[in-house]
């Protein structure tokens, strides 16, 4: 599976995830202990608002301090729709995965960055669809792709505060549970 391809499909998983959230449920915890349900969809509507800036060359600072904060206003729904379509459109862009993109750690290749996003809109939607007591979402595929992409990068960012220790998970088992259990969740519990 490719970047865009993966990335793709993290964003449809994350989307329909995404679509299952009731009324009721916007202020329920998430496994993403700091973070409310509504908490976890601004982070991730926030990190899609930034994509078309950074694969557009922009730096932290031109960028500033606008997506800080709420981002979701009155219609979380909407607003998700709306920056994952525009993330989506510069990420297909011709040339957008050969550019160099300005994080906080300094420049990185763009499809660095995409796979990082990847990872992260897989992840925290099954953050998410643990918050709303929904199905574990995250297609086997994907999730052995991100395993195979960025397994020993996660190992290395554990412990830094990007995620927690990983949890143990037996070697057979599919591909999401291993991801997971990567990233410091644990998939049975």
């Amino acid at each position: 599976m490719n970047l865009l391809d993966a990335h793709g499909e993290a964003l449809r998983t994350f989307d329909r995830t995404v679509h299952q959230v009731r009324e009721d449920q916007w202020d329920a915890p998430t496994p993403c202990t700091e973070w409310t349900v509504r908490d976890l969809v601004n982070h991730l509507v926030s990190e899609q608002l930034w994509v078309p800036h950074l694969l557009a060359g922009r730096t932290l600072d031109e960028v500033g301090d606008r997506y800080d904060g709420d981002v979701l206003g009155a219609d979380p729904v909407g607003a998700w729709e709306k920056s994952s379509a525009a993330a989506r459109e510069a990420w297909t862009a011709p040339g957008a995965t050969d550019r160099l993109v300005h994080l906080s750690y300094g420049e990185a290749d763009a499809t660095d960055y995409g796979w990082q996003m990847t990872l992260d809109l897989a992840v925290h939607a099954w953050d998410l669809a643990r918050g709303i007591g929904a199905a574990q979402p995250v297609p086997d595929e994907l999730a052995e792709a991100l395993v195979s992409k960025l397994g020993p990068q996660v190992e290395f960012w554990q412990g830094t505060g990007l995620f927690a220790e990983a949890v143990p998970v037996p070697g057979g088992a599919p591909a999401a549970e291993r991801l997971l259990g990567l990233t410091g969740r644990d998939p049975r519990g």
